[in-house]
């Protein structure tokens, strides 16, 4: 009986300690262990990569259509220029920048149960394959982007004309009218 009593007294100290710390804020130190179990530097550059690719196409076409034609070298020069915004990305300053977000919507107990996901071999799994899922849905979405876009684009500039036509011209030393009652 004695062992019962101590082993329940130790499962609720345990649960209470648990639950303080998942209410616990989460610390900086927390946060940049789930950041480098996330492998953040490593995903923030493939994602960005696999962003380029989508952006590539979406202007590509938003060019042809436009202009009529792509420029003969607007692949190469859209190319190097994603390729140095890539480069010269400041990744650390971003990741640390995130890191007060982090704490501000994870407790402690969230970082460390989100770390123990990731570093799971199902969570490195998806760290793995994220940048893959990224880029076939994001061409799974292009063309329905691409003409949201165009006509979210045509629609506005719709609008902008008719209001454009509607105002009248105000000579110079007029008022506007007073719509004051």
């Amino acid at each position: 009986m004695k062992r019962l009593l101590i082993a329940i007294a130790c499962l609720l100290c345990s649960l209470a300690a648990f639950a303080q710390n998942a209410e616990e804020p989460a610390s900086r130190d927390d946060v940049i262990l789930y950041l480098r179990t996330m492998r953040s530097h490593d995903m923030l550059q493939r994602t960005m990569e696999v962003q380029a690719q989508s952006m590539h196409q979406l202007f590509r076409d938003m060019i042809a259509k436009e202009a009529g034609e792509v420029p003969p070298d607007f692949d190469t020069k859209f190319k190097a220029a994603m390729d140095d915004l890539i480069k010269n990305m400041p990744t650390d300053q971003i990741v640390d920048a995130m890191i007060p977000a982090y704490q501000k919507h994870f407790t402690k107990g969230d970082i460390q149960a989100m770390n123990a996901f990731y570093s799971s071999p199902v969570g490195q799994k998806v760290l793995q394959e994220l940048p893959g899922v990224l880029q076939d849905g994001n061409q799974a979405a292009l063309p329905i982007m691409s003409k949201y876009l165009s006509e979210w684009k045509d629609r506005f500039q719709h609008e902008f004309e008719q209001k454009k036509n509607s105002t009248p011209p105000t000579t110079k030393g007029s008022k506007a009218p007073d719509t004051k009652n």
